[in-house]
């Protein structure tokens, strides 16, 4: 009886020292050495970073050249300015030869414009006649400075301020206004424009008919 108690007095001392020494060993755990003078891997897959931008001296800057617009010279031949406002020479229709009642040829040609538009002297000249005739109703006769030619302006709707005969006009003046008096029709405005040589006479009724489409056009000069 006491060998067997001795024996298991003697397993609990050896299980009691087993236990201690588990015990003691878990508490311990393993120490990692450290060396703070020693670098960091380097990370994988990183890419370097660029290298910085090149840097320059500020450069002057030149402000933008503006040229100046040359100077758009018209080029005409026609010696006459065409006597409507905003009508171009390329827009005229020639009906100079056109039939007129009672067998009469046209001896002109009609330049089409919305009435009011302002008529204008062809050239230099004096005003040689105002007159109301029942065909080209409200009239104005033209004279150049040597008396040899005749313009002829008809169907006015009125004349411009200060028109008088005898007075000095010149080429781009307003003397009048598109309008369809004498026997044109209200429902086309225009005006009726012709050009005549004169006699020695230089009487204002009489003269020999020229066609004005082609002077107008710089095609064929003043007779």
């Amino acid at each position: 009886m006491r060998t067997m108690l001795a024996l298991l007095a003697g397993a609990l001392l050896v299980a009691l020292v087993l236990f201690v020494l588990v015990r003691l060993d878990g508490a311990s755990g393993t120490l990692v050495e450290v060396n703070p003078t020693r670098a960091p891997a380097p990370m994988a897959d990183v890419a370097s970073a660029p290298s910085p931008m090149p840097t320059y001296p500020p450069q002057p800057v030149t402000p933008p050249v503006t040229l100046s617009p040359r100077p758009v010279t018209q080029p005409s031949s026609s010696p006459l300015l065409v006597p409507v406002q905003g009508i171009d020479a390329a827009a005229l229709q020639d009906t100079f030869a056109d039939a007129r009642s009672a067998g009469r040829r046209h001896d002109a040609i009609d330049i089409m414009a919305p009435a009011g538009t302002p008529v204008l002297a062809v050239a230099d000249g004096t005003v040689e006649k105002l007159f109301d005739s029942k065909q080209g109703g409200t009239t104005l006769y033209q004279f150049e400075p040597s008396g040899r030619l005749a313009y002829y302006y008809a169907h006015l709707q009125r004349y411009a301020d200060g028109i008088a005969e005898g007075q000095a006009i010149r080429r781009g003046q307003v003397i009048g206004y598109v309008g369809s008096t004498g026997n044109a029709s209200p429902e086309a405005p225009h005006l009726h424009f012709a050009i005549f040589v004169l006699g020695p006479e230089r009487r204002w009724w009489e003269g020999t008919a020229v066609n004005p489409y082609p002077v107008l056009r710089g095609e064929a000069p003043l007779p």
